[in-house]
Parts: C-alpha cells; sequence; structure tokens
C-alpha cells in the first residue's frame, strides 16, 4: 500500500508540473513582460528614444525595403519590436527591392534593409540601422523639416564646422544629426540676413564688426528674427552697442571669477561650474553640472517690450574682476568694491521672449550667454555642456516638446569593483556555491532514503 501511494504521489506531481508549465505557456501568449538587466539597461530603449517617441503624436510607418532572403527582416522587425512596444502604432512594412528596380532607383533605395519612415505628410530615409540615427530621424520628423541656423563669419568667430579647440564643429555635427543645418553667413558678400533663416548665431566675435554688419543683425532682429549672441570677456564692445540696445541688455566688464570652484578641485577661479539654474523653460528639469571656462557678467538695462528671464547665475562668492590674473598665482585676486567690480550673483545667460514683429511667427526668441566656450570642441564634454547646449538651440528654434528631452548617455560598461568585493565574489563562487550544491544534494540522498 504504502508503494501505491508513493507512485500515486509522483503521478500526481508529475501532472501537476504538467498543469503549471501548459498554464504559464497559455498565459505568455497572452501576456509579456521584458526585463533588461544589463548595465544602464542598453539593451532597452533609453529615456531619450522614449520621450521622443512620446511626442509624436500620430501613427508612425516604416518601410523597410528588405531582400527576403536571409535573416535580415527577421533581424528589422526584432529591432523595431522595441519601439512597438513604447509606441503601439508604430507599423512596419516590408517590400522586396528586387519586385520593382526601376521604382527603387527612384526613391533612391541603394541599400538593402534601407528604411523610409513616414509621419504624418513628412518622411526620413535611414540606411543605418541604430537607436541613435533611428530616434534622430523621429526627432526631425517632430521637427517637421531641416532648420537652418546661420553663423555670422568673417570676424574672427568660432567655426560652426571648425575642428580648432575654440570652434564648435562638434557640437555642430551633433545637431546636424538631429535636424539642424549650419550656413555661413558674411556680410561682406551678403547686405541683410537671407529669408528662411530659423536662427543666426553670433558666436564670440574678437574683432570688430563693420557698422553694416551690425546694422544688418539689428534689423533682423527687430523684424523679428531668432538670435544667439554668445559674448566674452573683453569683447564688450566691437561696435555691437546698438545690437545690446535693441536687446535691453549690456555687457559688463572684467572676468566673473568664483571662489566656490575650490570646492569641486578647480584651480581657476575664471571656471564657473554651476549645478543649480534659474527655473526657466531652457532649464526645467535640468540637473547637470556645466562648466563656464571663462565669462562676462549680463545686465538688463531697460525693459522694453522684451520679456527677460536669466537662466545662468554665479554663486554668491563670485565677483567681476577687473585686475588681469596670473595664472601662476590664481588665489591672489581680491574683490576690490571701491574699483567698481561687482559683487555676486551675477547672471551671465538670458533668454528674451516678445511677440513676434513679423505676421509669420506668433513669438520671437533671443538668448545672450557671457561665454561661448561651454560649447568649444575643448569643453563640450564637460558634465553637461552638450545638454544644455541642445536645450538652447531647440528653444530657439521653437521646438518646446524637444527641450525636455532626457540628457543622451553612453552606456556604462565598467564594473567598478573592490579587491575585497572580488575575493568575495571568488569565494562565493569556487568553494560556497559547490559547497551548498553538494548539502543539497546530500540532503536529497538522506530523504529518499529514509522512506
Amino acid at each position: 500500500m504504502r508503494t501505491f501511494f508513493r507512485r500515486l504521489d509522483g503521478w500526481l506531481f508529475a501532472l501537476v508540473l504538467l498543469l503549471v508549465v501548459g498554464a504559464i505557456g497559455y498565459l505568455s501568449t497572452r501576456y509579456f513582460h521584458e526585463a533588461d538587466w544589463t548595465a544602464n539597461g542598453r539593451s532597452s530603449l533609453s529615456a531619450e528614444s522614449r520621450a521622443v517617441l512620446a511626442t509624436l503624436d500620430g501613427p508612425v510607418e516604416i518601410v523597410s525595403y528588405a531582400n527576403p532572403q536571409g535573416d535580415l527582416r527577421q533581424t528589422v522587425a526584432g529591432y523595431l519590436q522595441r519601439y512597438q512596444q513604447v509606441k503601439p502604432d508604430l507599423t512596419l512594412r516590408f517590400v522586396d527591392p528586387q519586385l520593382d528596380p526601376a521604382k527603387m532607383r527612384e526613391l533612391g533605395i541603394t541599400v538593402d534593409g534601407a528604411l523610409i519612415i513616414h509621419y504624418r505628410d513628412r518622411e526620413q530615409r535611414l540606411d543605418e540601422l541604430s537607436e541613435r540615427s533611428l530616434t534622430n530621424a523621429l526627432e526631425r520628423l517632430v521637427r517637421g523639416n531641416d532648420r537652418i541656423v546661420a553663423f555670422v563669419t568673417g570676424d574672427d568667430e568660432r567655426r560652426a564646422d571648425g575642428k580648432a579647440n575654440a570652434d564648435l564643429g562638434t557640437f555642430m555635427a551633433q545637431l546636424e544629426g538631429r535636424g539642424m543645418r549650419a550656413v555661413p553667413l558674411n556680410f561682406s558678400q551678403v547686405a541683410a540676413v537671407p529669408e528662411h533663416t530659423d536662427l543666426v548665431v553670433l558666436a564670440s566675435p574678437t574683432l570688430a564688426l563693420p557698422p553694416g554688419a551690425v546694422q544688418a543683425l539689428v534689423t533682423y532682429v527687430q523684424n523679428g528674427g531668432n538670435l544667439l549672441w554668445l559674448t566674452e570677456p573683453g569683447n564688450d564692445d566691437l561696435g555691437l552697442k546698438p545690437l545690446a540696445a535693441t536687446l535691453s541688455v549690456r555687457v559688463l566688464p572684467g572676468v566673473l571669477v568664483d571662489g566656490s570652484g575650490a570646492a569641486l578641485g578647480l584651480k581657476d577661479p575664471r571656471m564657473i561650474a554651476l549645478g543649480d539654474y534659474v527655473p526657466n523653460a531652457i532649464t526645467r528639469g535640468f540637473t547637470l553640472t556645466t562648466l563656464f571656462p571663462q565669462v562676462s557678467a549680463l545686465a538688463q538695462v531697460a525693459q522694453g517690450d522684451w520679456a527677460v528671464h536669466a537662466f545662468l547665475r554665479s554663486s554668491i562668492q563670485s565677483w567681476t574682476e577687473f585686475k588681469p590674473i596670473d595664472n601662476s598665482k590664481p588665489s591672489d585676486i581680491r574683490f576690490d568694491a571701491a574699483a567698481g567690480e561687482l559683487k555676486g550673483p551675477l547672471d551671465f545667460g538670458f533668454a528674451l521672449s516678445r511677440l513676434s514683429p513679423s505676421p509669420d511667427k506668433s513669438e520671437q526668441r533671443v538668448v545672450v550667454i557671457g561665454d561661448g566656450d561651454f560649447l568649444s570642441n575643448s569643453f563640450l564634454g564637460n558634465g553637461g555642456n552638450r545638454a544644455l547646449g541642445e536645450r538652447i538651440f531647440d528653444w530657439l528654434l521653437g521646438d518646446d516638446k524637444l527641450v525636455d528631452l532626457p540628457p543622451r548617455g553612453a552606456p556604462d560598461r565598467i564594473m567598478q569593483i573592490s579587491q575585497g568585493e572580488l575575493s568575495a565574489v571568488s569565494v562565493g563562487f569556487l568553494i560556497v556555491l559547490p559547497l551548498l550544491l553538494l548539502l543539497i544534494g546530500g540532503l536529497i540522498v538522506w530523504r529518499r532514503r529514509r522512506r
């Protein structure tokens, strides 16, 4: 009788096990759950890609021109499944490029697996399938079309395509992937800012601008054009006072220094580090630390019809230093009120807006910053400099949906572990885990012998 019940117990256990496995299989066809345990979730969509998908308020169709032979279609479908989990109305359709070669030539399809993304009446083409390229394409669809950003040239400004330390080539190359196109604007060749220019950038000129160029910029602003003006210490004039007066701002003399930087390991007091920001449409939710190597303080001189909001402000330990700073003895500087130096906190970043004088626009936007080095090739990689620059450009171009996107970051593929922790892990795998398995096996044998 004991043998019968033992066998019955075994059959019942097997039956229950089969029922459980069947129930799990059935539920897996109706419900889906996926967990990503990789570093920083690098096998899942980034927070930025999810945010871009959230800005697309309509269906998205992706057409893949992939050959049905091989595994390419399966690879494309598996990759896009991550996007479809976040945005269910993103659909994928395959077209065999060999069925209509003439149509493929008309569409410009030359790569097997090329994608064309359709959103409303817009489309973007992709020859490379990666999260960065696909998310950039979706972001360009949100913008609607490429934005023309004109950089003033001819007066020793920072070059938008330059590779020198002071230039902005690295930053602008990244913005071009997000739908912005940089073009030169030389007032020795044109008398006014060309039409259909979305933004003009005056990036830290070191030579005085000709009166005609200054007047062209003033006229552009008066007519409703958007402007980014980056200035530097010692460049507070350069013939740009008419432009400053039009914007109701003033570039203060001297260089901004901050004694609080020593706590962060900054030896040069001209290095301004910010971790807290004045609440503003540009800095809302922004928590990354930014570094500004050499800064001019700014002041608002008149109210006018501009709404002026400071979004970059130094600490209470800062001041405008008039005397030359000896790099070998930076700690020798002292605040001198008698010399006219101004005590902080001081503003060095203004966001200006007003109703646009142009009938084609609803709002005009201008940003003035007392430093251009923070976006240069040398300093772009410091903290949140690049992320702040992207927010500034998005705000100036009126792409408010994209201003609050999470900053892009590279996944952390390095595991930091001490020698003691490494020894503990080694002992666990080489000794503790085998002993635990032996103990469990011995316990199972002992229980079976007792029956």
